[in-house]
């Protein structure tokens, strides 16, 4: 399960050493996290990163077909889950150690910079191949987030990105070794944790305010 821990003004929130897939009580651990960052005071960032050969693998598949008669309100919680972190109140950096894929992908946009792993591991939008249509409100961000042209390759072939393929992309920021995925994210972090406030909260729900409203219109969650 998730974990957060401060390193100075950096908190790094762990999403786990499995698939780190979206199961309900995860999501509702990443979220609790997510109230901790934004409530603390003074100085500070947040850096996501998870522990293994994942960062996250998206939905979790089996227990949505498990219970798909709670199909609309799980939906209804990632999409809650993108809008928080678009709009968090701090800088947030995702460090990528591991395979990127799906929701774990669109998890990935949500933060405002992140660094990959440049050797191995593959970020990628598969739903095109696997007959999953994205959701309005993942459409949105997706599009918010990356260049016309990477959005359109990257959702409509599920092309899979190494690390320096997805800079040259614009999906990640930096390619790096793996020993430093997590320590240049949460570099990157600390050189912004001064800007955490209301100012920047401001300012990220103005900019996405088209798509946080996509991701926060519950009445036709799947389109």
């Amino acid at each position: 399960m998730p974990s957060l821990d401060r390193h100075d003004n950096v908190f790094v929130l762990d999403l786990g050493d499995g698939e780190n897939r979206f199961h309900p009580d995860w999501i509702t651990a990443v979220g609790a996290a997510f109230d901790e960052v934004e409530k603390a005071d003074g100085p500070r960032a947040l850096v996501t990163a998870a522990t293994g050969k994942f960062y996250s693998n998206g939905l979790d598949l089996d227990w949505l077909f498990a219970h798909a008669d709670q199909h609309r309100d799980y939906v209804v919680s990632v999409h809650e889950l993108f809008a928080r972190l678009l709009s968090l109140p701090v800088v947030t950096v995702a460090a990528l150690q591991g395979h990127t894929f799906a929701a774990g992908a669109m998890l990935s946009l949500a933060h405002d910079f992140r660094v990959m792993r440049a050797d191995r591991g593959f970020w990628c939008l598969p739903e095109a191949d696997i007959s999953i249509p994205f959701t309005p409100g993942m459409s949105a961000l997706i599009q918010s987030r990356l260049a016309p042209g990477a959005a359109h390759e990257a959702m409509i072939t599920a092309h899979r990105y190494g690390g320096t393929d997805a800079v040259a992309a614009g999906i990640v920021d930096r390619a790096v070794g793996e020993a430093e995925v997590r320590s240049t994210a949460v570099e990157l972090a600390a050189a912004q944790v001064n800007k955490a406030g209301d100012t920047l909260g401001t300012i990220k729900a103005r900019m996405y305010a088209p798509v946080l409203a996509t991701l926060r219109d519950t009445t036709d969650p799947l389109g």
